[in-house]
């Protein structure tokens, strides 16, 4: 230990750490000609498909095939002609109800279910009770307690604290609360078509919780109420603000043609919306274009939500649908740590494992994790009990961009349960135990485990969620090197943010053992031209620490010992660079999967670097 404290490993001098891999490895400027869209993967060996068996193609992915009677009243109910009178146009309109009750294999938050049993709403470690609640659309509320509260949410947690007449009254207060302060279809936040599909969907799968009790006042303003959030749907889905939007959207509108009456018009028209909406939202490879976890397991929820409506009313899912599902699921599971939890990326907490395992299982879909990631861009490498992550795609466009974080070139790393590095992450959950003023602080580049040139971001960080100027070309290389001790995973990705402003291109090289128990890094500073502009810019290099890792600088300042919760050890060395920099620790702050934030350190190089170019060289090494 105190050779480690000194600078020196015990077990190899500082240039053989470096030495034995880098040696045949030199880093290549990478060919800026390709003009990909996201990022060129140019190893297929090392990028097998996610399945063997199967090739999906554009046209598994079209709306349920419908006679041209089927196709004459879609087109009717998309004009505006009502249900009623396509189905049946001499008789008078059924009046609101629910044709079959809905099972959903989704369970929710036992904990937040209990907290409202006892009286308050619990989002993300916040507490509000629930008669303090101003419900009115109008009302300022963080983000995460709009989506809870008017995307009524809470209705899965309720119907997972207990038996159905142990939850009724909490449920038929919370409503009645609800629709006095929102008795009729308006605007702000109530009505953005997010919540108000939230919303419907909660209603028509938790209808018993709602609809089966005792007041006899609250059912026909529930039903009325299902009746006209439909109503709305169907004339302002299209106007949704993102693609997630739209698919949570024509989702409900499914859901509603589904189990109300005279609602095989609406089916028809939400299946061809629904189907279309997805193909704007996800990418070639199923991950979603906005590149957040968390909108990838929104629109999983969603359409298993659906599926138990399709049995609940005796129909199949649509294949279309459930290919789309199965696309889905991959992108998702690639992005699992060794502690089988989430990664912090474009706004996502650290998904605790058992909430994606139980998404995952409720689905019904069994899949491997993805692989070619050329389009959702998140590359993993893993060797023994080492999970590494990097962003190595632009970051999403702005009508794709909800949390959108400035991440590009970013990476995490575990060792089995535990995580080494990380990033702040969490963005999306702020307005809870997350003050909401710091939610572009955790978008930023700083907020990652990247390189940060004058403390700018790669991409501008905007407000409302969305992205500005930076990144707009990643390329990216990936392979194995064969070595004596064993494979070596090799990713080199460059990207072109600071390019405008700074005249340089960041190129990170990242180089895992095949056990796991080295991981080499490399960040390089070009400029585009052999030679680059005169002077110099700060620049940091930094590495959030995992929560529980304690971390001790070295006596030389050109490293530091990290020590896991189970007592692993961990070394992490600077190897030769042209600026003197040095290792310094800082505070920094971690955001979990349920909203509540961690203080942890982070070990950070930091220094000037010439315009003209620069090398830093860097390693994690595990030494018991």
């Amino acid at each position: 230990m105190d050779a480690l404290l000194s600078g020196q490993s015990e077990h190899k001098p500082e240039e053989d750490l470096f030495g034995e891999i880098h040696a045949d490895a030199p880093a290549l400027p990478l060919k800026r000609g390709d003009a990909q869209p996201v990022a060129r993967v140019t190893d297929e060996a090392a990028a097998p498909p996610v399945t063997e068996a199967r090739a999906l193609v554009l046209s598994d992915f079209v709306p349920p095939k419908a006679d041209f009677t089927e196709k004459l009243v879609r087109f009717a109910y998309r004009l505006g002609v009502g249900g009623a009178t396509l189905t049946a146009p001499f008789r008078k309109p059924a009046r609101p109800r629910l044709l079959a009750t809905v099972e959903s294999p989704l369970a929710g938050d036992r904990t937040a279910g209990m907290a409202l049993r006892a009286g308050h709403f619990l989002i993300h470690g916040a507490k509000a009770p629930i008669g303090e609640v101003d419900y009115a659309s109008s009302s300022r509320m963080a983000p995460p307690f709009e989506r809870v509260i008017h995307g009524f949410a809470w209705l899965r947690d309720l119907a997972a604290a207990g038996q159905r007449e142990q939850c009724i009254d909490t449920a038929e207060r919370i409503t009645r609360l609800w629709l006095d302060a929102n008795p009729k279809p308006g605007k702000c936040a109530a009505w953005q078509v997010e919540h108000a599909a939230h919303r419907l969907i909660a209603w028509l799968v938790h209808a018993p919780l709602v609809l089966s009790g005792q007041n006899e006042k609250l059912r026909p303003r529930l039903l009325a109420a299902i009746d006209d959030t439909a109503r709305w749907l169907d004339r302002e889905v299209r106007r949704a603000p993102d693609p997630l939007s739209e698919v949570l959207g024509w989702g409900a509108i499914t859901a509603a043609g589904l189990l109300m009456p005279q609602g095989k018009p609406r089916r028809l028209f939400g299946e061809a919306g629904l189907i279309a909406a997805l193909g704007d939202f996800v990418g070639e490879d199923g991950g979603a274009l906005s590149r957040s976890p968390m909108a990838q397991m929104d629109a999983i929820a969603m359409l298993t939500d659906l599926e138990a409506c399709y049995k609940a009313t005796g129909r199949d899912l649509p294949t279309s649908l459930g290919l789309m599902r199965e696309l889905l699921v991959p992108p998702l599971l690639a992005m699992r740590h060794g502690d089988g939890g989430l990664g912090s990326w474009q706004g996502n907490g650290a998904t605790r494992a058992d909430r994606l395992a139980a998404l995952v299982d409720a689905s019904g879909v069994r899949t491997r994790p993805l692989k070619d990631v050329r389009h959702w861009g998140y590359h993993r490498l893993a060797g023994g009990k080492a999970v590494v992550q990097i962003d190595a795609a632009p970051p999403p466009r702005a009508r794709h961009a909800r949390w959108g974080c400035a991440s590009t070139l970013a990476f995490e790393m575990s060792d089995g349960p535990h995580r080494l590095i990380v990033n702040c992450g969490g963005a999306a959950l702020a307005g809870g135990q997350v003050p909401a003023r710091i939610e572009q602080g955790l978008r930023a580049t700083a907020a990652h485990s990247a390189l940060v040139l004058d403390n700018a971001n790669s991409t501008a960080v905007l407000l409302g969620g969305k992205l500005g100027k930076g990144v707009e070309q990643v390329e990216v290389e990936r392979g194995e090197i064969a070595r004596a001790s064993g494979e070596v995973q090799r990713i080199e990705a460059s990207h072109d943010g600071y390019l405008a402003r700074y005249g340089l291109i960041h190129r990170r090289i990242l180089m895992l053992r095949g056990d796991g128990t080295e991981l080499l890094g490399e960040d390089i500073l070009l400029p585009p031209a052999k030679k680059g502009q005169r002077g110099k810019v700060g620049f940091a290099i930094r590495f959030h620490l995992g929560r529980g890792v304690e971390a001790r600088l070295a006596e030389d300042r050109r490293g530091a010992s990290l020590v896991l919760p189970d007592g692993g050890l961990w070394q992490f060395r600077l190897g030769g660079n042209d600026a003197g920099a040095g290792v310094e620790i800082e505070d920094s702050m971690w955001v979990d999967g349920d909203g509540r934030p961690h203080a942890i350190e982070q070990l950070v190089i930091q220094g000037m670097a010439s315009r003209g170019g620069g090398q830093f060289s860097w390693l994690l090494k595990k030494m018991g």
